[in-house]
């Protein structure tokens, strides 16, 4: 048992729409995100909040600066402050936010566990990888986060793409693959990862974890167990070539092994690979 983190969004967006909430395909992308805080990740999060009457100022999560370099880079060249919208939780945030507008229910604690918003992420995470929520703690950003296997995660994973057309499940991968972009951002491992597997969904969470499915349902999930990043994509990349079980797309080989660098210059002294 772990705790997934941010890799359960997308199925915590499937609950959201499950519920009635109506977002375009860039807003439900960005609520299945851990986004690097672009302008455009934050106009899309904003756009969530002002579409259902709210404002930046209602957001319940963590401050923060951009997650990506060369988005916070910006942020700070341009004199911005961490802010709630900058941070990579926002579009998730803005998304539980909307509902609760248009549910009636209370927008000023709705990260408090009794809230109805709680029950309903915790229902669905329940269902979609048909696993019992024996208990649930809190995430960095204020959500509900519930300890899972890693087959539970990759069964929720895989019902994104085994779904009935235009359910919310079918809705959530079909955001998720029309903007790799938006799950993540430029530069970013997940949006290389989708883009090199058209049709395929990715999401990461932190502390070592990866979920991905391929369009025909086929899915896999892994925990790095001490929490560390750097061997998370490598060993994703040589599992999911085993699955393929084809020729791995250049565009995916070229994720398989990451650069190590050293000196003030960084230059590449070596590189890490999963055997």
């Amino acid at each position: 048992m772990f705790y997934p983190r941010s890799a359960l969004k997308p199925l915590f967006a499937v609950g959201m729409l499950r519920a009635g909430l109506q977002l375009n395909s860039e807003q439900l992308a960005l609520a299945a995100a851990s986004h690097s805080g672009s302008i455009r990740h934050q106009e899309v999060a904003l756009s969530t909040l002002v579409d259902a009457g709210l404002k930046a100022s209602d957001l319940g999560n963590s401050t923060d600066l951009p997650y990506g370099t060369a988005e916070r880079e910006e942020h700070l060249r341009a004199d911005f402050q961490a802010t709630q919208l900058a941070q990579n939780c926002s579009g998730k945030h803005a998304a539980l936010l909307a509902l609760c507008q248009l549910k009636g229910w209370d927008t000023k604690n709705y990260l408090v566990p009794e809230h109805p918003i709680s029950q309903l992420l915790r229902e669905t995470i329940a269902e979609l990888c048909q696993t019992e929520i024996t208990a649930a703690s809190t995430d960095g950003c204020g959500t509900p986060v519930y300890p899972i296997s890693l087959k539970a995660l990759a069964r929720g994973y895989s019902k994104l793409q085994q779904s009935t057309p235009g359910s919310a499940e079918a809705q959530v991968a079909q955001a998720m693959s029309a903007h790799p972009e938006l799950v993540a951002g430029e530069n970013r491992d997940v949006t290389a990862l989708m883009r090199a597997l058209p049709g395929a969904i990715a999401k990461d969470g932190f502390e070592g974890i990866q979920a991905v499915a391929l369009p025909d349902g086929r899915a896999l999930a892994l925990k790095i167990a001490d929490g560390g990043d750097r061997a998370r994509l490598p060993i994703t990349i040589s599992l999911l070539s085993n699955l393929l079980q084809s020729a791995t797309p250049m565009a995916l080989e070229s994720l398989r092994t990451l650069p190590v660098t050293a000196g003030v210059r960084q230059e590449n002294v070596g590189k890490l690979y999963a055997l």
